[in-house]
Parts: structure tokens; sequence; C-alpha cells
């Protein structure tokens, strides 16, 4: 019996040292890159840190920009880091001081390598080995693939400090975000990673011409090419997307996350100011939107306003379509519905069949006005967000002043 004794005290010793190791990532800095085409990388920077009950907290950092994460699961050397709001997800395996794995969008099947390494106090994306011989700091008129078919404008906003590049491109659909790079003597390079872009830019650049590719993911690159134009601006956003001739309302009837059906003809929107938005899940530019109307309901509560949301969702089933649309309302707590107009894919085509009054869907998002009467007074196509400075501050103040205006207006009806 006593020998018994010790071969079990022996076995549990065996089995206690055969447990492995849990292994930790090392709080502080990172750097990520992913790789796309032409064996580029685009890097991004994020910091891994503890809370209290010693569950891994990420910030993710893109120039002013800073997105927590907190939705991330390990298992032995295993790691998932699901991104806020978006479906996109950076999955691996791990040691302290490296992961290596891939960048996920599973609606659209892609699939992005990617590495990432504690930098410890080294915070840069990109290393330089040369000084600046340009300043890009100011305005640039800009054409993406010149030339063809596919061509389209943008106007470049730069700011640069000894090497540092911050800044966005602005579209007539919106813009590219957060970004953040360097001038390593004549090269520019520029990059952003939300879950939902993956943008990376480089470009030889002289004190008045950038000449580049832009590169998203690994599944897209196109040409650039843009000139230092400090009068340049965009067409006006409220003049591209219109109502067709013998309209003057919005017309339509989609479910809500209960699959009740919403229509601007239901009795909560009568005699109502109500704002209409054509977005998607996956759009950064609509979560940009998406935040600033859900702050400003917040901060002008009005019992005669109202705001509607339309998505068009390329997620593959309705079921996980409605799951999207749960995750940014509970993400961003947006107080108002957002039904689901489309799934399956987000082309603008078929979304104007669904909404035919409009001359098209140019942009996600874009924007609708309505007034008490119903009737369709300004259309905003695409969104400046934050990230494109004093353009953002006057789109706050002139949809802050056309609102207040509309609610000021009596019904006719």
């Amino acid at each position: 019996m006593k020998k018994l004794g010790i071969l079990f005290i022996i076995s549990i010793f065996v089995i206690s040292c055969s447990e492995p190791k849990k292994i930790t990532l090392q709080k502080g800095n990172w750097l990520a890159k992913l790789q796309v085409q032409d064996n580029k990388d685009l890097p991004f920077s994020f910091f891994i840190d503890y809370n209290d009950q010693n569950e891994i907290e990420i910030q993710v950092f893109n120039a002013e920009e800073v997105i927590t994460v907190d939705e991330i699961v390990v298992k032995n050397d295993s790691i998932t880091i699901k991104m806020p709001v978006f479906e996109g997800y950076l999955k691996g395996k791990f040691t302290p001081h490296k992961i290596t794995g891939n960048f996920v969008k599973e609606s659209l099947d892609r699939v992005v390598p990617f590495t990432a390494i504690y930098t410890n106090n080294i915070l840069e994306r990109f290393a330089t080995t040369n000084s600046p011989k340009v300043n890009v700091t100011g305005i640039w008129e800009t054409v993406f693939s010149p030339n063809t078919n596919e061509s389209y404008i943008a106007k470049g906003i730069f700011k640069q400090v000894d090497a540092k590049v911050t800044g966005t491109f602005r579209t007539t659909t919106g813009d590219y975000r957060y970004l953040e790079g360097v001038v390593d003597g004549d090269s520019l390079k520029l990059s952003t990673f939300d879950g939902a872009h993956a943008f990376l830019f480089t470009a030889k650049a002289t004190d008045s011409v950038l000449e580049g590719t832009f590169y998203s993911g690994n599944h897209f690159k196109e040409p650039f090419i843009a000139k230092r134009n400090k009068s340049y601006e965009l067409p006006a956003d409220t003049s591209l997307t219109y109502l067709n001739e013998g309209y003057k309302k919005l017309d339509f009837s989609f479910p809500d996350e209960n699959n009740n059906l919403i229509s601007l003809t239901d009795a909560a929107y009568k005699n109502k100011v109500v704002i209409v938005q054509i977005m998607g899940t996956w759009c950064p530019n609509c979560l940009d939107e998406t935040k600033f109307l859900t702050e400003f309901l917040t901060e002008h509560k009005n019992k005669d306003l109202e705001i509607i949301s339309l998505a068009f969702e390329y997620a593959k089933t309705k079921e996980s379509a409605f799951n999207k649309i749960r995750r940014l309302k509970e993400k961003v707590n947006v107080p108002y519905p957002i039904l689901l107009a489309q799934y399956g894919n987000s082309s603008k085509q078929q979304a104007q069949q669904k909404l035919p009054m409009l001359n098209h869907i140019l942009s996600y998002p874009t924007t609708i006005l309505i007034d008490r009467n119903g009737d369709v007074r300004k259309i905003h196509t695409g969104f400046n967000g934050p990230a494109t400075g004093e353009k953002y501050k006057e789109f706050k103040t002139d949809f802050t002043n056309t609102i207040n205006r509309l609610l000021k207006e009596k019904s006719t009806k």
C-alpha cells in the first residue's frame, strides 16, 4: 500500500511537470506588417496591455486615431484579435515577442499574411534611412488610375513635421481616414489599418508632384499622381446625388433586426424631420458618420427629429447581416433603427434599384435630409470624417444649421 502511495505521488509530479508553461505576450509597443503586392509591407503599430483580470487589451494607432480592441481570444500559443465593429480579424501563432498569421475578412474570402514583433519603446511604423528631401505639407490635386475608365479624383491633405507625415486623401465618396507615414529621402510612405481598411500609399515625391501606387490589402493596387495645388477643391458633396425628375420624396420599406418592416410613411415619422443614412457595417466612413449621428442625436434631443439607417451588407446570409448590424449598434450605442436593405453584396447598382427615385448610389454613406412634409431637402454624398480636419468641422456646422432650420419649419400638411 505504501508503495502504491509513492507511485501515485510520483505520477502527480510527472503530470504537473509535463503541463505546458503558459505563454504571454510582452506588454508594450508592437509593429505589425501585412504582406501586400509587389513584395511591399503595410505596417501599423499597436500597444499590448493587460487589465485587472489579466486579460489582453490592445490599442491600434493610426496618426491621431486610437482603436481600442477588447475582443481577443488566446488559447495556448494561438491568438485571435477581432477588430471592433468590422468583421476583419487577425489570427496567428505567437511567442512572447512575435505573432505570425493572417488578417482575414471571411465574407470577401480575403486572407493577408502578417507578422508582428515587439519593439519595446519604438513607435515608428516606417524605418527611415535618409533625411527628407521634400516637405509634402499642403494640398494636392490627385487622380487615381489616371487615363483609364476607372479614373477618379481626390484631394490630398498632408502635414509633415521633420520626416513624419499625417493626413488623408478626400474623394467625392469619402476619405481614406487617418494616414500616417514618413518621407524617406524622396520617397513618401503612408499606411492605415482599422480592420476594414488596410491601405498603403508609396510615391516618389518632388516639391510639386507625387507619383506612386495605392495598395488595398493584397487584392488591389492602382497608380496615382498628385500635383501641389493650394486652391484645389472637390465638387460639392451636395451636388452629386439627387432625386430623379418627378420625385420629391424617398420611399422604402425594409426590416429591422426584429423583422419589423419600417417605412417613412409610418406614424412615427409623420410631421418630423428625418435623416436617412445609406450605409454598410463594413464601411469605415459609414462608421465615422454613424458615430457622428449617434452623438448628434444625443446632443440635440428633439421629439421631432428621427434617424433611420439603411444597411447594404455583403454578408452572405440574412442572419449574419443582422448579426453585424447588432454588433455595430452595441459597439457604438446606436439609438435609432438600422434596417437591412440588402445582403449578399454591397453593389451600388443593386442599391439604386432598391431606391429608384435617386439618380444613383455613388457612395456609402449617402445621407438624405427630409423635412416635415416628407420632401427631400438635401443629399450628402460620402462623408468627410474627423481625419479631414477643417472639412469635418465645416460639415458639422453646416449639418447642424440645416437640421435646426428644418426643425423650425412648420408642416404644410
